[in-house]
């Protein structure tokens, strides 16, 4: 048992399917898993362990931002056992070249945030993803004939700005989305020599205005929610 995690030991899976919201970790368990056990609910951020066909997996919520994502996950790496975490969650496009529902896999995560630099004396404004889970989620898309992007991502530590533009960061290297927590995580699993990856879904597009709901960011993500489990699928057996 962690700080912030209730879970005993064993009762983590060493793959962890990490969604922001903990209702969606939820839904997705409750849906997906077979027979699904609530093995953490501390601050009401809710952890299922179940099994995905033959695949143990367990779904939890990491929170909003990069102090919440570097909490959770690197208590999951480093108490639990955990050797892979790939978010889940959804992202704004910056670009109109995107849609509504389209899915990104980020392969850098660019950030102003302090965070890598004040838990590791990471230096740098960017941090890649770390492990095989990157190439095993873009193997598993080609397999199943899912359309995914692969590209840099903005992990911002602000949802509400004044400036209207795209970020000067995010613009200089080519990110097509912003969303909150990668960074954290990616600087996390560098750190702790772990895996983790981030599949995101487009819910904004930022220069026009659409988005998609509340209520179907919790439900409506299906296509990111099916590609992430047959990833996991073939990251256990990476991991065996």
């Amino acid at each position: 048992m962690s700080i912030h995690i209730s879970a005993a030991t064993g009762d983590i899976a060493r793959i962890v399917l990490m969604p922001g919201d903990p209702l969606r970790a939820r839904h997705i368990a409750l849906t997906q898993l077979k027979d699904p056990v609530l093995v953490s609910d501390t601050r009401n951020m809710l952890y299922y362990t179940g099994m995905y066909g033959h695949t143990r997996v367990t779904i939890g919520g990491s929170g909003m931002g990069c102090p919440s994502t570097g909490i959770y996950s690197h208590e999951l790496y480093s108490q639990y056992g955990v050797e892979c975490i790939l978010r889940i969650g959804t992202a704004g496009a910056y670009t109109t070249e995107l849609e509504l529902y389209n899915l990104l896999n980020a392969d850098i995560a660019f950030s102003e945030s302090t965070y890598a630099l004040n838990a590791h004396g990471f230096k740098a404004d960017h941090v890649s993803h770390q492990g095989p889970a990157f190439d095993l989620i873009n193997t598993t898309a080609r397999e199943l004939k899912f359309q995914v992007k692969s590209g840099n991502i903005h992990s911002s530590d602000v949802f509400y700005r004044v400036e209207t533009d795209v970020p000067a960061l995010a613009s200089a290297n080519q990110c097509l989305a912003v969303e909150m927590e990668s960074f954290a995580l990616f600087a996390n699993a560098k750190q702790l020599n772990k895996m983790a990856a981030c599949l995101l879904t487009v819910s904004d597009i930022i220069p026009t205005g659409l988005r998609i709901s509340p209520g179907e960011r919790e439900h409506s993500l299906q296509a990111m929610t099916q590609l992430a489990l047959e990833s996991v699928v073939r990251i256990d057996r990476h991991l065996s």
